[in-house]
């Protein structure tokens, strides 16, 4: 019997997750939860095989309960079900070891045969996160020390240089004012300065950009 845990904070779709999970033989679905904290604290009390996780939720969110559960539960198989395909999101999560990744445009038929290939120790990623690992595979190494910024980092940091607007890059992009913003963030850390023009003016001191 593969023993699944569904934390998802839309009740709609865990409900509909646990009716489609429970018409198969062999599975069962012994506890749902709402965010990241309530899928680490099933995680602590409860033996299961497979966390079907969403990102995007309240509080703890997915990529950060990965990384508690991953630590503390080895033996639980995570495997993403969510909406959000952004580069940086999909080699996060990887990172941190998760079984699968999948987006939530999937038919139930290929969820079921991924649960039961993560159960039987296959890693499973969906075609679109596939395609992100060729192509980052497939793209030169770089040559310059980068502080450590992401490639949508260094995107975003190359409209900084040129005098974009929150919202331009936001526009250019096909991402939120909120996102941007949350990269910029990580972006003043990371190169321990406190605002854009600071950030700009470090970017070409390091020469990352050939100014236009």
């Amino acid at each position: 019997m593969i023993r699944i845990v569904i934390a998802d904070d839309h009740p709609l779709l865990r409900e509909g997750l646990r009716r489609i999970l429970e018409f198969e033989d062999g599975i069962e679905v012994v506890a749902e939860v709402g965010d990241g904290q309530g899928a680490i604290n099933v995680a602590r009390t409860m033996k299961f095989d497979i966390l079907l996780m969403d990102l995007n939720m309240p509080g703890v969110n997915g990529l950060e309960a990965g990384r508690v559960i991953r630590r503390e539960c080895p033996n639980v198989g995570i495997l993403v079900l969510t909406v959000d395909d952004s580069d940086e999101k999909v080699f996060q999560v990887l990172q941190i070891g998760v079984a699968g990744y999948l987006l939530k445009d999937v038919d139930s038929k290929t969820l079921i045969e991924s649960i039961r290939k993560v159960y039987s120790g296959e890693p499973i990623l969906s075609p679109s996160v596939t395609g992100k690992l060729l192509d980052q595979l497939s793209q030169p190494s770089p040559l310059k020390d980068t502080c450590g910024l992401s490639d949508r980092e260094m995107e975003i940091l190359h409209y900084v240089v040129k005098g974009s607007s929150n919202r331009e890059i936001g526009t250019s992009l096909f991402i939120s004012e909120k996102t941007v913003k949350n990269h910029l963030s990580s972006i003043y850390r990371k190169l321990a300065v406190e605002d854009r023009t600071q950030a700009a003016l470090k970017a070409v001191k390091l020469n990352f950009f050939q100014l236009e």
